[in-house]
């Protein structure tokens, strides 16, 4: 356990902060007890409501699905079952729920993976814990909390992508940036449930996205959506 800095005031029960604003409430899953006080203080202290801290993944999912809370704190390296896992489970299942993924490791290549499992933040614990309220209001509504340096890599991996095209979308589309993603998925060979498992979806909302692809490209099967995706994928080809 290491942050920047420590943060005093309000303990577990008390609420401090600014008035007037919406206040979130976070689970804090993490197996050090130093480390969830030292987060719970911080978040009192800006005004958000800490419903419960869990020490390990398996009861990170748990207190998630009872809870439902607005973002999850999540640790990384906790017994029973690591973080990646518990943070692909809770995306999974509570689709309104943002994870922000804590770790003392610096690695992007970790961070790219909790961002896989349906995080939308990686942060390390050297952070300022006068920095961890932001990043959760930030999740909250609709912001990324990652570091620059994992940002650039996230470019250049976006750069890397296979050949044929795949993953190029026209600036003009029907789609939206999720059904493109599933239409990408339906040109290399993945089926319904392969999708649902990459992208940490229910099997029946990859369905439901498949059909809105369909209709919004005008055709009837995917062997169409397909083709008509590598229309749309030529660089002089107006989009419908």
């Amino acid at each position: 356990m290491s942050y920047a800095r420590r943060v005093t005031g309000q303990t577990e029960g008390g609420v401090g902060g600014p008035t007037g604003e919406e206040r979130l409430r976070v689970l804090i899953a993490d197996d050090d007890p130093l480390a969830r006080q030292l987060v719970r203080e911080a978040l009192q202290l800006a005004g958000l409501i800490v419903i419960g801290g869990a020490a390990d993944g398996r009861e990170a999912v748990e207190l998630a699905r009872h809870y439902k809370p607005d973002v999850v704190l999540m640790d990384v390296v906790m017994p029973v079952m690591d973080g990646i896992e518990a943070t692909r489970l809770i995306c999974e299942s509570l689709p309104g729920t943002r994870v922000v993924v804590l770790t003392r490791s610096d690695n992007d290549e970790l961070g790219l993976l909790g961002l896989k499992a349906g995080a939308v933040g990686f942060l390390s614990k050297a952070v300022s814990l006068d920095a961890i309220p932001r990043a959760v209001r930030g999740a909250h509504d609709g912001e990324a909390a990652i570091s620059r340096r994992l940002s650039l890599l996230i470019v250049e991996r976006l750069r890397g992508l296979s050949d044929e095209r795949i993953g190029v979308r026209p600036v003009s589309s029907p789609l939206t940036p999720r059904e493109w993603e599933i239409l990408d998925l339906l040109c290399t060979g993945h089926g319904t449930n392969e999708i649902a498992t990459k992208l940490v979806l229910s099997v029946e909302t990859v369905r439901s996205h498949i059909r809105n692809v369909l209709r919004k490209l005008g055709v009837r099967s995917r062997e169409e959506a397909i083709a008509r995706a590598t229309e749309l994928r030529a660089p002089s080809s107006p989009a419908r």
